[in-house]
């Protein structure tokens, strides 16, 4: 068996299952067999109709009864039917699963796992998963729980899996570092656990797998980047003396070590590929100017890529102000701008010493005359192929340096994971001046009590407001109220005040109004989806309230937050619950804290690396099984993927081994 062979080779997949399969990802019989369940259901705890008490429960039956009908709200189907016991009977409810009608056969038992809850004055077993009884091993009761991907749900795919169980006794082992047969092993009991313990044993090894590829692919990196070579900036102590005595505020510890870490790199042959990572509002865009200015100084050019037109005029601005007495010329190249050949002209030929932009910047006709630093701002909303375009800019047979700027904290053991063998500069101080974010939890009764003229508060001392909301339409199967409703309510409570709206789907020069209007001061309350998270600093804002706040990592929350706070006036972050449930861990620690390092670390225990990297980095770090908060198995990892590096052999020999890591390769890499 070839694991890199198209799925289709396994028996019951077919070119229709092959395309859903494909849109989800599993393209190879390799990647089938990794899709993992992501639970496992144990029906040895089911219990009869008649002792159920609400909460989650799984019962066996028959189902009866089934039908489908249209809720009065569009976009909203209702499939129904009875569920019974030598006990009693349940009502069961599945919303937009319409499917469920045809997969029950009445004279079949079944196990039902779900919530049995209040609803519309009756209790009912909500959306329950199922699992035909026969199906299930008596002596474990366990059922693996996998994602539905489109028309395969989860009993679909666990059926494709048990038509390929005699194919796992061929697949070979992937690392080195293990006894014959571990993997093939491990894959069988993740399917087909005997136990709960063997399952857990089995993800165990499935994990450090993956963090043995993770950490090779940041090691190769490594050595791939020492072999470039580029062009030696100089540090003038003279003129960066001279530079700093002239700010208008004094650099923090943070910034003045950062700049120093950056200055000594930028002084070697080999390219700098460093990450400047600053909590919100820590100053990167001055260290940035710093780096610039070294460069400058030695008639090398600098390009500052940004992923929006306004970020980059915002940084055009700041550049100049910082730079410009000092003879440094910067200009903003973006596609709105006027009389574009001739400023790509003075690019080319040297007249031009910070260059600030957008995509215009990757184009094919603008060409630089000595570009020896690339800085890019939130670089993880640009592919590695953009990235690669702006740094092959550079003089024939050398590599700029490059400082790579991000908002999002990273925990320290993603730090030594995914970017082990990258340089890492923090900002983990604010600016003097900068007053901490006062953040409160309110119930949606509080919402009105306590918030409302909180607001009127903000507005008549001429400061202005973010509202962010989850959804960008209103949804009938939530109580979820989009931007659009939410705006239209506040301009009803608010009367004479001008409220907007801002989502993701609007087009990017809309956007880009609406966003310029709002730092202009001209809206007074911006209604938003989590678009604004990183963006322009409007320092007039000084209060910000997120909606549905438990429905959001704190990561993202976090970044949020950092909206408000960027000018002196004291700040406000409101995060609005909804129901009775107790707030969060999360939205307790958000509220106790405004130290986003602390905050990252927290969140990387509570919610794994998905979200953190997902803030990061232009597509998904993709680890399926393993947390990066496992330092046992990282540490155990590391070690084995040094004594692997030492045999230069091992990279032909794991042939499957080294070609898996290139999805990590493009990911744990700036240059």
């Amino acid at each position: 068996m070839n694991l890199a062979d198209s799925v289709e080779s396994l028996q019951g997949i077919g070119p229709k299952r092959a395309e859903i399969l494909k849109k989800a990802g599993i393209r190879t019989v390799r990647d089938f067999f990794y899709n993992l369940p992501r639970d496992y259901e144990n029906f040895q705890a089911a219990e009869s109709i008649a002792e159920m008490r609400p909460g989650k429960v799984v019962i066996k039956g028959k189902i009866d009864s089934l039908s489908t009908r249209r809720a009065k709200r569009r976009r909203l189907s209702i499939t129904e039917g009875v569920v019974r016991d030598s006990t009693g009977a349940v009502k069961v409810v599945w919303f937009n699963q319409g499917y469920r009608v045809k997969q029950f056969s009445p004279e079949k038992e079944y196990y039902f796992t779900g919530n049995f809850e209040l609803k519309n004055g009756r209790y009912s077993l909500i959306s329950p998963s199922a699992a035909e009884v026969a199906d299930i091993d008596p002596k474990n009761g366990l059922s693996p729980v996998y994602v539905a991907h489109g028309a395969l749900k989860s009993h679909d795919f666990k059926r494709l899996v048990a038509n390929s169980r005699s194919k796992f006794s061929e697949i070979p082992d992937l690392l080195p570092t293990v006894k014959p047969g571990t993997r093939k092993n491990a894959l069988f009991y993740a399917h087909f656990p005997n136990s709960l313990k063997s399952a857990q044993n089995a993800r165990d090894y499935l994990a450090y797998e993956e963090l043995f590829e993770l950490i090779l692919a940041a090691k190769l990196n490594r050595q791939e980047n020492d072999k470039l070579k580029a062009e030696k900036i100089p540090f003038n102590a003279a003129k960066i003396k001279e530079f700093v005595a002239k700010l208008p505020f004094q650099l923090t510890g943070a910034q003045r070590l950062a700049a120093w870490e950056i200055f000594q790199n930028m002084e070697k042959d080999t390219p700098m590929n460093r990450l400047l990572q600053g909590d919100v509002g820590a100053g990167k865009t001055v260290v940035a100017a710093l780096a610039a200015y070294a460069a400058a100084l030695e008639g090398r050019q600098v390009a500052l890529l940004a992923p929006t037109a306004i970020l980059a005029t915002q940084h055009c601005e700041g550049f100049s102000r910082l730079l410009g007495a000092f003879g440094v010329k910067v200009a903003l190249l973006t596609g709105a701008t006027k009389k574009k050949s001739e400023l790509k002209k003075q690019i080319a030929t040297g007249g031009i010493d910070v260059v600030i932009g957008t995509h215009a910047l990757l184009t094919d006709d603008t060409e630089f005359h000595d570009l020896s630093l690339v800085v890019i701002d939130e670089q993880h909303r640009f592919g590695v192929e953009q990235r690669q375009k702006l740094l092959l800019k550079s003089p024939d047979g050398l590599a700029p340096h490059l400082l790579a700027m991000t908002a999002t904290p990273i925990p320290r053991s993603l730090q030594l994971t995914v970017f082990g063998d990258l340089d890492v500069s923090i900002l983990n101080e604010l600016p003097k001046g900068r007053q901490p974010i006062a953040t409160k939890i309110l119930t949606e009764v509080e919402t009105r009590e306590i918030l409302y003229p909180k607001i009127r508060e903000t507005l008549s001392q001429k400061s202005q407001i973010y509202w962010i909301c989850k959804a960008i339409d209103d949804d009938p199967r939530t109580e979820t109220t989009s931007v659009k409703s939410r705006a239209a309510k506040l301009a009803r409570d608010f009367p004479g005040v001008e409220v907007e709206f801002l989502h993701g789907r609007m087009k990017p020069a809309e956007k880009d109004a609406v966003m310029e209007r709002f730092s202009r001061g001209e809206i007074q309350i911006l209604v938003s989806t989590t678009v604004v998270e990183v963006g322009v600093d409007v320092p007039n804002a000084t209060l910000m309230a997120i909606e549905n706040a438990e429905s959001y990592g704190l990561a993202q929350l976090h970044q949020l937050r950092g909206r408000v706070g960027r000018g002196s006036k004291a700040s406000f972050c409101y995060l609005l619950t909804s129901g009775d449930a107790r707030p969060s861990q999360r939205l307790r620690e958000l509220e106790k804290s405004t130290d986003g390092f602390h905050l990252a670390e927290v969140d990387l225990k509570l919610r794994g690396p998905g979200e953190i990297y997902g803030a990061l980095q232009h597509g998904a770090l993709d680890l399926r099984i393993a947390t990066l908060s496992d330092t046992r198995l990282i540490h155990r990892a590391q070690e084995d993927v040094a004594k692997f590096l030492k045999n230069p052999e091992n990279m032909v020999k794991y042939k499957e081994l080294m070609s898996g890591i290139t999805k990590y390769q493009q990911i744990t890499t700036l240059n």
